[in-house]
């Protein structure tokens, strides 16, 4: 494989660790609330915000197909985790484990509403920013990286962030605490995607030079194509 190849091969493979490194750890931990700046709001809004930054680039560069493949597999590596969760908690502590089974139980158990939660509301939140970040690309003819990027988050995380809480913490807490924390949850989530679009724009600006002008067409075109938009619409 020449180097040319090999550049969208390592590409992707960085992204899609990062994507799924960032979306076990949300998931993983997302059972815990904390308290910060008068809000409560729950672990997993930390690194959450990420896969949703990292498929917008994956749309920009493969296209709509491969961010399909790639938010399945994240969907079937959560399904593997929930699994490993329900075993280990199956499997008693020995008497010398520093955690026992109550305490591992009560924050596993917990996680596993969590990734319940998530499959469900993750699928739908992802498959809406992936038709709308499409859509906002055609609309704006390849311009505005931030448009899409952020456009497309707002709706996806909207959806998210209120499933996501009612099926992981319904059994916990009343109706007015779950919008609460919902919403405190989105605002978050807005406020770091809007505060990481000139991250966003640095890593384009990396990947491009990454790729090389030639390549870098190439796979915005086929990109493109691939939805049956204009090839004229430029990268931007």
């Amino acid at each position: 494989m020449n180097a040319l190849k090999q550049k969208p091969v390592i590409l992707y493979t960085v992204l899609l660790s990062f994507f799924l490194t960032f979306l076990l750890l949300a998931e993983l931990t997302g059972s815990k609330l904390f308290f910060a700046f008068g809000f409560t709001m729950t672990m997993g809004v930390i690194p959450f915000p990420v896969t949703f930054i990292i498929t917008d680039l994956l749309n920009e560069y493969f296209g709509r197909k491969v961010v399909r493949a790639t938010t399945f597999l994240g969907m079937v590596m959560i399904g593997f985790a929930y699994l490993l969760i329900v075993i280990d908690i199956q499997i008693p502590a020995s008497p010398d484990s520093p955690i026992d089974d109550a305490s591992f139980e009560r924050v596993f158990a917990n996680s596993g509403l969590v990734i319940l939660g998530s499959i469900i509301a993750y699928l739908i939140g992802q498959m809406i920013d992936l038709h709308t970040f499409h859509f906002l690309r055609k609309k704006t003819k390849g311009k505005h990286i931030w448009l899409r990027a952020t456009g497309s988050t707002v709706i996806s995380q909207l959806i998210d962030s209120f499933v996501v809480i009612f099926i992981a913490l319904g059994k916990y807490h009343a109706v007015p605490k779950l919008v609460s924390i919902a919403s405190t949850n989105f605002l978050y989530k807005m406020g770091i995607a809007i505060l990481i679009t000139p991250l966003l724009y640095a890593i384009h600006i990396y990947i491009d030079r990454y790729l090389g002008k030639t390549l870098k067409e190439q796979m915005f075109r086929e990109a493109m194509e691939e939805e049956g938009y204009e090839s004229t619409i430029q990268p931007g």
